[in-house]
């Protein structure tokens, strides 16, 4: 905790913010521009702003906050609830979850937020609305072929269901057309790179891109894999506790995805990543560990990759290792 800083515990709902700073003050604003002008007013140089990423709700906010130089940080939710369960609290209000995030800012390491670039929230934007449509077009071909398989199907069911369908097909080529324009605007070589990785197709590589903003935002390989919540997570204590080791899960779900549907065709046609299958399952390992593993030895040779800027090269071993 730095004494010299003032920290402001924001709580978040979709009409007002809930603030408690470091000092004990509540304050309570409007969330729009209007209460964003108002809360800024107690803000000075010295104030470093605290909040918990709420769905879209503390978007407007923590940019509002960042275009006026003010220090924020936007937390994983789990750890501030975490932080709140330790305290044992019996009340649980907005105003009291603003209080005890200011608490919690003051006694953890803070990572400043920096937030997207306009260019990235539009890749991400796209891209959240290809996997609506893609949920859209599972629904319709799903009722589709429970329709076809009546006795006698209603003929104005099936044709707006065939029209429904084929409208959101056009939309995701449309979008999709888009968003490949948008990437190699800026990631032109990355996204080339990517697809000579065995197992990473055209649109994997446009995925992966637009997920790690490129790979800038990731020094290491193994940083990387834990934002995709692919590390392993050991659970021993005494003699008592000897649970499997198993992957984290706490990351970003659509890259853990995403990679676990490439490991089967990287199992085939990329040699390190098949080298790896067969010794795991050689030695008793079930094969979806196994493919978990692909999956991180996936990513880190596609990060490998991306930081060189060189094509994939099996033969090549310490390329496709680096960290």
């Amino acid at each position: 905790m730095n004494k010299d800083i003032k920290y402001f515990g924001i709580d978040i709902s979709h009409l007002v913010f809930d603030v408690t700073d470091s000092d004990g003050n509540y304050y309570q604003f409007k969330n729009n521009l209007f209460g964003f002008k108002k809360f800024i007013k107690l803000l000075g140089s010295d104030s470093h702003c605290v909040m918990e990423a709420t769905g879209y709700y503390h978007y407007q906010l923590a940019y509002y906050l960042l275009e006026s130089d003010i220090k924020v940080s936007v937390e994983n939710p789990l750890a501030v609830k975490r932080f709140i369960q330790m305290k044992l609290s019996k009340i649980k209000t907005d105003k009291s979850d603003s209080k005890l995030i200011s608490e919690y800012a003051k006694q953890v390491e803070l990572k400043l937020w920096t937030g997207n670039s306009k260019h990235q929230t539009e890749c991400l934007q796209m891209l959240r609305l290809l996997s609506v449509y893609t949920k859209q077009s599972t629904i319709l071909k799903n009722k589709l072929h429970g329709e076809s398989v009546l006795g006698n199907p209603s003929k104005a069911v099936v044709s707006s269901l065939k029209r429904s369908l084929k409208q959101v097909q056009k939309e995701m080529i449309t979008l999709e057309d888009k968003l490949m324009i948008l990437v190699k605007e800026v990631h032109q070589d990355v996204l080339t790179c990517l697809k000579s990785i065995p197992g990473i197709g055209a649109k994997t590589s446009l995925m992966l891109v637009v997920l790690t903003d490129g790979f800038e935002r990731f020094t290491s390989g193994s940083e990387l894999c834990s934002y995709a919540g692919l590390t392993p997570v050991i659970r021993k204590s005494g003699s008592s506790v000897n649970g499997r080791p198993r992957i984290s899960k706490i990351g970003n779900q659509k890259l853990r995805n995403l990679l676990f549907m490439c490991s089967f065709n990287a199992c085939k046609y990329n040699k390190a990543c098949r080298e790896i299958y067969e010794r795991l399952v050689a030695k008793g390992k079930s094969k979806k560990l196994a493919l978990m593993t692909v999956c991180n030895k996936l990513l880190k040779q596609a990060f490998a990759i991306a930081k060189s800027g060189l094509v994939y090269d099996q033969t090549y071993r310490s390329v496709l290792v680096k960290n």
